[in-house]
């Protein structure tokens, strides 16, 4: 049989995931710093979350391409929350944010066409790209005292071909959020080169240093802008499915046409989702504030076990689940993971996220604190044992 060269992937497993597997199967103790999943971390549901799947306006089969009404109302009023008003008209809901994600592609890239990812990133861009014959190309953030973009790495990274910008708001994952000036850069170039701006949005509301930054989806003047986001991470509800794109700017109405056709292709999204929708995004605070004084301990855990000692460094983060440790660039990132979970700690390498091969660590800042405390203990220990004298 002959299988699409789009599917070619490399499937072999790594040898930190061999293992880790081993580990977990053999009981030994393992301290977790690489979970970001809500649901597997402690936290507190509702007791009647669930009750809002029994809605029985879900038994009514009504196919709209965009999705209920009602339940776009909802997104439009989480939006209002954030001080923007948006129309029901301008959004399309879609099962997750990767199928947003492939939507866009499909609407705004023909195959070869390019899209403009910044690094670090999460890599699940790559096979979404693959899947739509789309080519990603790299546009650097550096760190220099706080993350940014790197304006003529942007522009040196444009070719005839590319049709859009991937922009992650906070970034994942070094939870950067966009400042003023790089977005009119970024407006700018769009407008330069007709290009498309996406903006995934989903971790908006977890600002680690009070108010979030505005949302894209009020629009930029000028600019096709198609802001991406759902309830995985604003309601911690990753295994619900509900997620959604908006859409502004001076081709919204061939844009929202043109993805009415997609989205009606496949149809998706399922009606008990759709109608619990309003419940669940009326309840998110609920779940957010559990995350955000999580977040903000372990961030607080994470500085002070790492006071005293020079050879582990936890760079500027402003938003988002995750950190990022500057460690030595003495070995590989991998082989650095793999000798720490020998130890007892997982965690991803910097290299799962597109940084160099040696120097980056990365740990979520979602995990239960005393695992966390225990962890970063073991990667402190870890590190003094094994330094170059």
């Amino acid at each position: 049989m002959h299988f699409s060269a789009r599917t070619n992937w490399n499937t072999e497993e790594s040898e930190l995931a061999r293992t880790l597997a081993a580990r977990r199967d053999s009981g030994l103790t393992l301290c977790d710093l690489s979970n970001a999943n809500p649901t597997q971390c402690g936290f507190q549901y509702g007791h009647n979350l669930l009750a809002a799947l029994a809605n029985p306006d879900a038994l009514t089969y009504d196919p709209n391409p965009k999705g209920l009404l009602s339940a776009r109302r909802a997104v439009a009023t989480y939006y209002a929350d954030h001080g923007v008003a948006l129309s029901p008209d301008k959004l399309t809901l879609t099962v997750s944010t990767s199928e947003a994600y492939s939507f866009l592609f499909q609407l705004l890239c023909d195959p070869g066409s390019e899209v403009l990812v910044p690094q670090p990133s999460y890599p699940l861009f790559d096979f979404l790209a693959t899947l739509s014959d789309v080519r990603l190309v790299s546009a650097p953030l550096v760190y220099d005292h706080g993350w940014q973009i790197d304006p003529e790495g942007f522009r040196r990274a444009i070719t005839p071909k590319t049709r859009a910008i991937v922009l992650v708001h906070p970034n994942n994952p070094t939870g950067h959020f966009t400042k003023p000036w790089e977005t009119e850069f970024l407006a700018q170039l769009c407008r330069e080169h007709s290009l498309a701006l996406i903006v995934d949005e989903v971790f908006l509301d977890f600002s680690l240093a009070g108010q979030s930054p505005a949302t894209f989806a009020a629009g930029l003047d000028g600019v096709n802008c198609f802001t991406v986001s759902g309830i995985s991470k604003i309601c911690g509800l990753p295994q619900m499915k509900a997620a959604w794109l908006t859409v502004t700017g001076p081709d919204s109405v061939e844009s929202l046409n043109r993805l009415e056709v997609i989205a009606d292709t496949f149809l998706s999204m399922n009606a008990p989702v759709q109608a619990a929708l309003p419940q669940w995004l009326e309840c998110r605070r609920g779940i957010q504030s559990q995350v955000l004084s999580r977040l903000k301990r372990n961030l607080a855990a994470l500085d002070h076990l790492l006071a005293g000692q020079k050879l582990v460094c936890r760079l500027e983060v402003e938003g988002g689940w995750y950190a990022v440790l500057r460690i030595p660039a003495l070995a590989p990132d991998d082989e650095t993971a793999l000798q720490l979970l020998h130890r007892g700690v997982y965690l991803h390498p910097g290299s799962f996220f597109s940084m160099p091969p040696s120097g980056w660590l990365v740990v979520s800042l979602l995990t239960p604190e005393d695992e966390f405390r225990v962890g970063v203990m073991l990667l402190v220990d870890y590190f003094a044992k094994n330094q170059i004298s």
